[in-house]
């Protein structure tokens, strides 16, 4: 990796085809960055391997890239060759390497996304409304006018859930050097950097990609739940906290009549953080009621020191003299208020802003923040809306003489308190319909309660503790998984009552039905007529305007029927649920249970949000973000704040008349194939995970069993000793599993024969046009289906003594396959992608490469004859195998 021969292979002679293309059509910048870096990997390797090293990674890199783009076996079976020759350590090291370039190329793509997003800042050219919040406040502003236009973005919502799902590999000692890489490679594009300057940065460079591949990628330990919160932590500190307000500012400045004119702002902050970190106990005994107040302190902790800052910040920049800025008798009234509250503190501040009234009760306000956080119960704010008081009288006395303070730093500060309140972000407790059940057996049979009974009862006091310490606000949702019944919603206020004992203490809860099982969403809408007629939930409908939330599970429905089916029977339950919502008079939020891959629902979440059913969004969005896709998100500002902006965009949009139109009309026009795509792709998804054997079939022939063993997340991969069925398997081991394996199953599994069963090209062309759900489901298996590698796919199937079920999965893929690239017209998959296909094409090679050495290792592993030393290097090339490969594809789980 030398001269950057993991992406420049035409300066090899060896790129051809597709790849090829790939390589001409990268960007130069782009080109430039992964040369250097891959340079800099490679002085790394000779240093750290010699050239011995460098040589087996070349090798190893040459033999894969002539593999994927000759149409023979040769090549292959000579990387195949090649791998098994290798000693143990030294596929450890090639492991590493290949891993470490990976890491570094992501960063990079990165980093050129972000130099792509500012260059566009400043393009004229119009975007679609889809692409833009400006494009979409055109287009509300052409279909509905100014004024409806407006009242819709003041009652925009998106609820980003974050949850710690075991998908993100990476530790965070790797995570943090990428970043100090990243933050180098950015310092590069500063055009006033001279020679000089560039050499030390080089140096720099250089010394953290020698880290980066001295730091083991492995953790030794499992995470507990409150390494997750802190770990989600870290995202808030370094980008959301700052970054909202900015997006808050430009949705403010798009429907200003004249943005560069001072005004009071009329954006809403309509992002409002919820957090599953610390609180979601579903098959999780990590999970306890000691872990959820902690996790509620910690992120309190974290937002009340951000706002002290921000208002130390504001009060000492406020040098606002009496006499050029009198302050109104609002003002002074506050500050006499803060004075008999605090009479030394006050003084001491007045002394040090003498005749600077605005900097006096700024500075007095973060001192309140602060006493906030250290529970000093006389300076303490009892709550936010007494802090959002007072700064609101410091804004509308600065509004009357300088309005452009008025309404800049300190209306950002505004905006971040009305986001976060005191709490940052909402925990919502999870939990199984089935342990409430056995818990109020339990407690009916009168005898002593379980370990299990007691830590439910004590949940309940736990979200008592942090609403009396953090507000209502910080804990209030209770998500009931696996709900078939009113009464799973009914056990959950009971519970509430017996653990508090007295109504008085009993906590405010909107327990919240999670609907999962293909069962479960076609019974959803009677379900939620029966929990109407429960008194609870009457009366708390009359405390919030008859607002409910409903939520999906898009996991748990695709395993059990596969994607396709899955895909229908959750817009249907949407429209159905939207219906009913409409019929009661309720104000609905449908909550999406995404994960990051597309066997979980993944897939661009602005797309998802345009092509739901009417009335199923209605301004108001929110979805589970999770593992790897909090920090490919939201871990860098300017991508944060376009993947914001974009949900917002789509989100406002999914609700015009003219769009619930087209997929209204759209579901209408086409429900004959939606049934015949159902019906076929579920028969053949029963043909394959019903066959006799198949749950053994498939620990075989992916590296379940191993996958579990890596430390990634505090959750249990299954539910039970062994995989004995689907059941006992948890959803994202399950997508995980098959991804490690290059085959992505649950991404597109059955509807290769769905579309063969509908038959017509043209009626499913047009419906790829018309149908933005159809053409949503086609675009993202398409990216599935781009990242399987059948050569692969069939090695590890091979693991395996079904030849039956193993021809099944191929026969699958290859039918699929050929109706995607059909429909599509294109000549292979992704062409009309440009950035995705090429990025595809270019990774793929040495995602073989790390393949292959799984593979290895597998198969050691599975022969069980290795000494324990042995064995112990397997499995570390084994779990090597498995970061890299999932840093490579990027979308794992």
């Amino acid at each position: 990796m030398s001269e950057a021969p993991s992406v420049d292979t035409a300066a090899h002679g060896i790129a051809t085809g597709s790849r090829a293309v790939a390589v001409s059509d990268m960007p130069d910048a782009l080109r430039q960055d992964v040369r250097l870096l891959g340079e800099l990997l490679g002085t790394v390797l000779v240093e750290s391997g010699g050239e011995d090293l460098l040589a087996d990674v070349e090798r190893l890199r040459e033999l894969t890239i002539r593999a994927y783009t000759e149409s023979g076996t040769e090549a292959f079976d000579e990387a195949v060759a090649f791998v098994d020759s290798l000693s143990l350590d030294r596929g450890e090291e090639l492991a590493r390497a290949f891993t470490c370039y990976f890491h570094l190329v992501n960063l990079a793509e990165e980093f050129h996304r972000i130099r792509v997003l500012r260059e566009r800042e400043d393009d004229p050219t119009p975007r679609a409304p889809e692409d833009s919040l400006a494009g979409t406040i055109a287009a509300l502003r052409e279909e509905l006018g100014e004024e409806e236009t407006r009242r819709r973005v003041a009652e925009l919502e998106f609820r980003p859930v974050l949850t710690a799902h075991p998908t993100e590999a990476r530790r965070r000692a790797v995570a943090a050097c990428i970043r100090r890489i990243s933050d180098l490679l950015a310092e590069r594009d500063d055009p006033r950097l001279t020679k000089r300057a560039l050499a030390e940065n080089r140096r720099q460079l250089i010394a953290e990609i020698d880290t980066l591949w001295r730091t083991s990628p492995l953790r030794l330990d499992k995470p507990s739940p409150l390494d997750e919160v802190r770990t989600a932590m870290g995202v808030f500190d370094e980008t959301l906290f700052t970054v909202l307000p900015k997006v808050y500012r430009a949705v403010d400045d798009l429907l200003a009549e004249d943005p560069d004119v001072p005004h009071r702002p009329v954006a809403p902050a309509f992002v409002r953080l919820g957090s599953w970190i610390g609180a979601d106990r579903d098959g999780n005994p990590n999970v306890t009621h000691t872990i959820t107040r902690a996790a509620a302190g910690i992120a309190a902790e974290h937002v009340l020191l951000g706002l002290e800052r921000v208002a130390t910040r504001i009060g000492r920049s406020l040098t606002l003299d009496a006499a050029t800025t009198p302050p109104s008798p609002e003002l002074e009234a506050l500050w006499n208020r803060q004075r008999r509250m605090a009479e030394e503190l006050t003084a001491d501040i007045a002394g040090r802003s003498p005749d600077e009234p605005y900097r006096r009760v700024m500075l007095t306000i973060a001192e309140r923040i602060a006493a906030t956080r250290k529970r000093d119960a006389d300076l303490a704010y009892g709550s936010p809306d007494e802090l959002l008081d007072d700064l609101r009288v410091v804004q509308d006395s600065l509004a009357a003489s300088d309005p452009r303070r008025a309404y800049g730093d300190l209306q950002s500060l505004i905006w971040q308190v009305e986001t976060y309140g005191f709490h940052l972000a909402e925990l919502e407790v999870r939990q199984h319909s089935a342990v409430h059940a056995k818990t109020l057996a339990e407690i009916d049979a009168g005898g002593p309660l379980s370990d299990m009974s007691e830590e439910v009862l004590e949940t309940f006091r736990a979200i008592a503790a942090v609403q009396r310490r953090h507000g209502v606000l910080a804990a209030r949702r209770y998500i009931v998984s696996f709900t078939q019944d009113a009464q799973d919603i009914a056990n959950v206020y009971r519970l509430a009552e017996i653990a508090l004992g007295t109504p008085e203490d009993v906590p405010v809860i909107d327990a919240i039905p999670l609907f999962e099982t293909f069962a479960d969403l076609q019974a959803s809408t009677d379900v939620l007529d029966q929990m109407l007629e429960l008194p609870q939930v009457q009366a708390r409908l009359a405390q919030t305007e008859r607002r409910m939330e409903v939520m999906l599970g898009y996991s748990d429905s695709s395993k059990d029927v596969g994607p396709v089916s899955a895909t229908l029977a959750l817009y249907d339950a949407q429209s159905r649920i939207a219906e009913w919502a409409r019929r009661n008079d309720i104000t609905l939020t449908l909550f999406h249970g995404r994960g990051g891959a597309l066997g979980r629902g993944g897939g661009p979440a602005n797309r998802a949000v345009l092509a739901q059913p009417p009335g199923s969004v209605d301004g108001r969005f929110k979805l589970t973000e999770q593992g790897e896709v909090i920090f490919a998100r939201y871990g860098d500002p300017v991508i944060a704040s376009r993947h914001i902006e974009q949900v917002a965009a789509a989100t406002l949009l999914q609700a015009t008349p003219s769009i619930e139109k087209r997929n209204s009309d759209a579901a209408r026009e086409f429900a004959d194939v939606a049934a015949r795509l159902d019906e076929a792709s579920r028969e053949r998804f029963y043909q394959l995970v019903r066959a006799e054997g198949f749950p053994q079939w498939f620990a075989t022939v992916t590296p379940q069993e191993e996958v579990g063993w890596l430390a990634i997340g505090s959750r249990p991969a299954r539910r039970g000793l062994s995989v004995e069925s689907l059941e006992d398997l948890r959803a994202i081991p399950w997508v995980f599993a098959w991804t490690q394996a290059r085959i992505n199953l649950t991404g597109w599994f059955g509807l290769g024969t769905a579309l063969a069963a509908v038959g017509d090209l043209e009626r499913l062309r047009e419906a790829y046009q018309r149908w933005p759900l159809f053409a949503t489901m086609i675009d993202n298996v398409e990216m599935s289906l781009a990242k399987t590698d059948t050569r692969i796919a069939k090695l590890y199937l091979a693991l395996g003594d079904r030849e039956d079920l193993s021809q099944l999965v191929l026969e699958e893929l290859e039918l699929t396959r050929e109706w995607i690239v059909r429909i599509t017209g294109q000549e292979r998959l992704l062409a009309g992608h440009r950035v995705l296909g090429r990025a595809v094409q270019l990774r793929s090679p040495y995602v073989d490469a790390l393949s292959l050495i799984q593979l290895r290792a597998l198969r050691a592993l599975r022969a069980g004859d290795a000494d324990d030393a042995t064995d112990a290097k397997l499995r570390r090339v084994m779990l090597l195998s498995v970061n890299g490969v999932a840093a490579g594809l990027q979308n794992t789980g």
